[in-house]
């Protein structure tokens, strides 16, 4: 492997910066009393040749439009990252020392709330998904000259999701993306299991199609000669395999397993360690000028209103495809709405969208978790990504929708074939559970259409709101049930049957809507009146809507769902209503199911007609 043509000046500068980077992490977590400085110490040189030569970026400016950008996958080396930029000008480097304290947005590991961080980080596995995200928006939906750089660790090299994002990195021949392994021998509470053997590595990376450079992640030299092969490289991505070692430059550290998470106390360690860091400083005068980012051409977004509903009153449509059908054009009116599918886009029908604009189309093939990381890398980029798979799937990569919801991502994510209603599928493709879990994270909106006009407007709605939002689509066709002019604004209801007789409120979405009205006739002809509610909005809920049917019915609810009892739509509205005293009946899906045809399943199950008039008739009894 060559050296880089760096002049001894240039070397001496950028060791001194490592160093100093190497003393900056050492000060910051002795004074927070936690934190990882041998994993801080064991990436220095490296952070050091991206911050001071390789990357362009604005020291001021983090968000600069066209800067390089970089992610810190081993999110446990943060202080690291705090010390590139605060060396780099950014802040003061005192502000360090208020590492992992409740008044500073130095945090033990990354989050958004910092400038210069695009995905909170700290669950391992999950930089390099996203800088695929960031790479796919620079090569193929702006098109623009940046490049991204992605710092990982040896021990997430184990999870599964960094080799999904391997494969689809060299699928989508990401020349613009490279990866730096920092392999440092040592985990947590074992070693590695490939330690340091180099060849190992390369052979696995070169394997899954990436152009690999095995380097010594000490030498400057070495690693600027290697970041300038990746970025001469062509057709594929390149990882960097840097040979390191844990503690690097501070000897009662370097090369010790038992030093993993653990700072060096404050006073005399923490001193010598200091002094010992300082004393490899070397003479320079050298003031190293940080490349600025390429031009950026201007451009601005012009975004558009979805024409009038398409569907008409009595329609049957199935809510999953009005999805596929308004993502396509509302794909028309907003440039900055991409889409990112799992290879079921045929079920989903997000191939409608696909089909249209494949600059703004990514197909993950099998590989969830790299979906939705991804897609937290090109909102990362101002693009709004809709995300669409069964429901049931996305259970594969809840990590990344907890990690997106940490970082307040952007993300639209739509999940299909819910509940017993897909039919003979089977329980492993029934989605029963995905209301709980998206409501679980705060700052989620979880929406839930019944017909294609709600579908229509809510796929809008979603697409506007700035933040996570689930939407919940169905497989069987259903009934057009709302007129065109109808409008769905986030946290409302609609209420659909009432009268001032009402003895009981039916709360329902989705099928169980249909199945809620059914039950309605029946009843009527019983002479048993009672209203219905189209909760659509499950988060935020209208609470308003509810307390006022629920007063206006003698206090009496009953929720229906195509969903597990726990978490769902009747939790959702006994969070709502239970401050109030008032006591909820819920009919949900209680066991686990089995194949069969959708209306039989309904019925079997309890949520159907028959049950919603069974319980109406005990309830008000």
């Amino acid at each position: 492997m060559a050296n880089s043509t760096a002049s001894p000046e240039v070397l001496a500068a950028l060791h001194n910066k490592a160093t100093q980077l190497r003393i900056e992490s050492v000060r910051a977590t002795s004074e927070a009393g936690s934190g990882h400085p041998s994993s801080c110490c064991s990436a220095a040189d490296i952070v050091a040749a991206l911050f001071f030569s390789v990357l362009r970026y604005d020291p001021k400016n983090p968000k600069a439009p066209n800067s390089d950008r970089f992610v810190l996958s081993k999110g446990h080396a943060a202080p690291l990252l705090y010390a590139a930029w605060a060396e780099a000008g950014l802040f003061p480097k005192s502000d360090l020392l208020k590492l992992r304290t409740l008044t500073s947005d130095l945090e033990g590991h990354p989050t958004p709330r910092l400038p210069f961080v695009d995905m909170a980080t700290g669950s391992l596995g999950q930089g390099l998904p996203v800088g695929i995200g960031l790479a796919l928006n620079a090569k193929s939906v702006d098109k623009t000259s940046y490049r991204t750089y992605v710092l990982m660790g040896d021990g997430e090299s184990v999870e599964g999701s960094v080799w999904e994002a391997a494969e689809v990195a060299r699928h989508h021949r990401l020349d613009n993306l490279c990866a730096i392994v920092d392999i440092n021998r040592l985990g947590q509470s074992d070693p590695t299991m490939l330690q340091h053997d180099m060849e190992a590595y390369r052979s696995r990376w070169t394997g899954f199609g990436w152009h690999a450079i095995v380097v010594d992640g000490h030498s400057l030299s070495a690693i600027l000669a290697a970041f300038d092969e990746a970025a001469r490289t062509t057709g594929k991505p390149t990882v960097l395999l840097a040979k390191t070692f844990k503690g690097r430059g501070i000897s009662v550290m370097e090369n010790h397993p038992e030093w993993h998470g653990k700072p060096l106390k404050k006073g005399e360690e923490t001193d010598k360690a200091i002094a010992e860091l300082t004393a490899q400083l070397k003479p320079s005068q050298l003031e190293i000028q940080i490349q600025q980012p390429y031009a950026a051409p201007s451009k601005q977004a012009s975004i558009g209103s979805l024409p009038a509903s398409p569907y008409k009153l009595g329609d049957s449509v199935a809510t999953r495809e009005a999805f596929g059908a308004t993502l396509a054009t509302l794909g028309d009116v907003n440039p900055l709405v991409v889409g990112l599918d799992a290879d079921v886009k045929n079920s989903t029908y997000t191939d409608k969208f696909g089909k249209k604009f494949p600059d703004r189309f990514f197909e993950n093939f099998i590989a969830e978790q790299n979906m939705l990381g991804a897609a937290a890398g090109l909102a990362a980029c101002g693009k709004i990504p809709f995300v669409a798979t069964f429901a049931a799937f996305f259970t594969r990569a809840y990590d990344f929708i907890r990690m997106a919801a940490i970082s307040g991502s952007n993300i639209k994510l739509v999940g299909t074939h819910v509940g017993v209603s897909i039919g003979e599928d089977g329980p492993s493709q029934m989605g029963l559970e995905d209301i709980a879990m998206m409501a679980a994270q705060p700052g989620v909106v979880v929406l839930y259409p019944s017909d294609a006009t709600s579908t229509y407007r809510l796929v809008e709605a979603a697409a506007a709101h700035k933040g996570m939002v689930y939407l919940r689509a169905g497989r069987p066709k259903a009934p057009v049930i709302y007129g065109p002019e109808e409008r769905f604004p986030i946290g409302g209801s609609k209420v659909i049957r009432q009268s001032a007789s009402d003895v009981l409120t039916i709360v329902a979405a989705g099928v169980t809507l249909f199945e809620a009205l059914k039950a309605y006739d029946q009843l009527k002809a019983a002479g048993i009146s009672v209203r219905v509610i189209d909760l659509y909005s499950i988060v935020p809920i209208d609470r308003t809507t509810l307390l006022e049917s629920a007063k206006a019915t003698q206090g009496r609810i009953l929720t229906v769902e195509d969903h597990y009892a726990h978490g769902g739509l009747g939790d959702a509205v006994l969070s709502a209503l239970g401050p109030e005293g008032l006591k909820v009946h819920k009919l949900a899906v209680r066991i686990i199911p089995h194949s069969g045809k959708p209306d039989e399943l309904v019925d079997h199950f309890g949520i159907g007609a028959r049950s919603i008039v069974e319980a109406t008739k005990n309830i008000t009894k």
